[in-house]
């Protein structure tokens, strides 16, 4: 079949560029290569045997010269972790081209959100390599499942930020690695209309500006928005994530301007007055002037003291981030997401259990040209505490017996139902023949 072919093919071409990353790792030549792989002993070469036997020994040569030129520039880019103080230096490295990068538009708070996330990850893993979930991303950003999803295939994965190496299966989560941005694809981020405002002059006469409106010298202290994402307060219909980068923002220089912060926090003019108005109605952030800075404890969630509020009307000092998301209607949001992805996670192992009983092959032996089953540990048998009095069975939801329920006195349960043809004696003894008829052929 063609797609065997194409498969086939697609995995020599993999462990042929291995083979060649090794060489260029270990500083050998494309001469070597080409001896290694058209070795006719070498069964990593078989592609290129393969090629060079179909059609023709040019057309091999100028496979593997391909092949080497990808090899040497992956290799060139790739840094050499040497030691464990070497991988903080490159996390701490990645840490500031975060914070200094422009993160414009919800889509691309969201992608800070969800990068920051995996930068925490990580760090406790000790390297850009490290384990990761869907789930548990989506509830360290605070975010949903979905909207993870789009923002890795628009965002993260095409500018280089996040490669998956593995995807998770089972109870393991995927394997992730992180990267400095700018091997993906640079126009991934330009297509998306909310990157870019929608502000522009009517004419070329009030001199139309050809630039985002927001800078390009974004500062912000991740750290702190690492620590509050996860807040109900922060969550959609809540403050939102332009609070967050506004708040990162004045963490790490107090006393901005509103012009000042569409730089630094990577927000519009308009979602930046929006945002502060906010922000300013709970006593987080207070302003003298054109300058605004947070309250001494806005990173805990509580506004101005109420003799600081009462000389600003219209403030209503925040009582924590519970007190936030209680007031926006956002409180419980993170319980209930980890809720249900507990329920999803119980509910996958469940299916990958009973995946692995059908799968799970009989066992037979054959005797006299006949096949004997080889009986298997029963799944039926039941613990004692849903045992009742005569051989009745107890429903483990309400605590009261079963009607449809018994328990043989050999331990098995016995579904009972008018269906059934064959009286529990009768079941009783097949089972007992089976196990007479594999006891004698043993």
């Amino acid at each position: 079949m063609r797609q065997d072919r194409e498969s086939a093919a697609g995995h020599g071409h993999r462990i042929t560029a291995a083979i060649a990353c090794h060489v260029a790792r270990s500083g050998g030549t494309i001469d070597e290569l080409t001896r290694l792989l058209l070795h006719p002993d070498h069964d990593g070469g078989r592609h290129a045997q393969h090629i060079a036997l179909r059609s023709g020994q040019a057309r091999a040569l100028d496979y593997i010269r391909r092949v080497w030129a990808s090899a040497s520039a992956v290799v060139t880019g790739t840094r050499v972790l040497e030691s464990r103080h070497h991988a903080y230096e490159v996390l701490a490295a990645l840490r500031d081209r975060i914070e200094t990068t422009p993160w414009r538009g919800e889509r691309g708070r969201t992608a800070l959100r969800v990068l920051r996330a995996h930068l925490s990850f990580a760090e406790t893993a000790g390297g850009p390599l490290h384990h990761a979930s869907e789930r548990q991303t989506a509830e360290e950003a605070g975010i949903s499942r979905t909207t993870l999803r789009v923002v890795y295939e628009t965002v993260l994965k095409p500018e280089g930020w996040l490669r998956r190496l593995r995807v998770g299966h089972s109870r393991e989560g995927s394997t992730w690695y992180l990267d400095h941005a700018g091997t993906g694809n640079p126009r991934a981020r330009a297509s998306l209309s909310r990157s870019w405002t929608t502000q522009y002059p009517p004419d070329l006469a009030l001199e139309e500006w050809t630039t985002p409106e927001t800078g390009m010298r974004a500062d912000i202290d991740s750290t702190v928005v690492a620590r509050l994402m996860s807040h109900d307060a922060f969550a959609h219909r809540g403050l939102g994530s332009s609070a967050l980068m506004i708040v990162g923002a004045l963490h790490v220089q107090p006393a901005q301007t509103v012009s000042d912060l569409v730089a630094t926090a990577s927000v519009s003019r308009a979602t930046a007055y929006r945002t502060l108005r906010r922000l300013a109605d709970h006593g987080l952030v207070h302003h003298a002037g054109e300058t605004w800075t947070l309250a001494p404890r806005a990173v805990e969630g509580f506004g101005l003291s109420p003799l600081d509020a009462a000389s600003q009307p219209g403030t209503r000092p925040a009582p924590g981030w519970e007190g936030i998301a209680r007031f926006y209607g956002t409180a419980g949001t993170a319980v209930r997401r980890r809720t249900l992805h507990a329920a999803e996670r119980a509910a996958y192992r469940e299916a990958l259990d009973r995946l692995a009983e059908h799968r799970s092959k009989a066992v037979v032996i054959v005797r006299d040209g006949r096949q004997i089953l080889v009986p298997t540990p029963r799944p039926d048998e039941i613990p004692s505490t849903w045992q009742s009095t005569g051989g009745r069975v107890l429903d483990p939801a309400t605590g009261r017996p079963a009607a449809d329920w018994r328990i043989a006195t050999d331990g098995r349960l016995i579904l009972i139902t008018p269906a059934d043809q064959r009286s529990y004696d009768e079941l009783a003894a097949a089972h007992a023949e089976a196990l007479s008829e594999w006891e004698s052929a043993a």
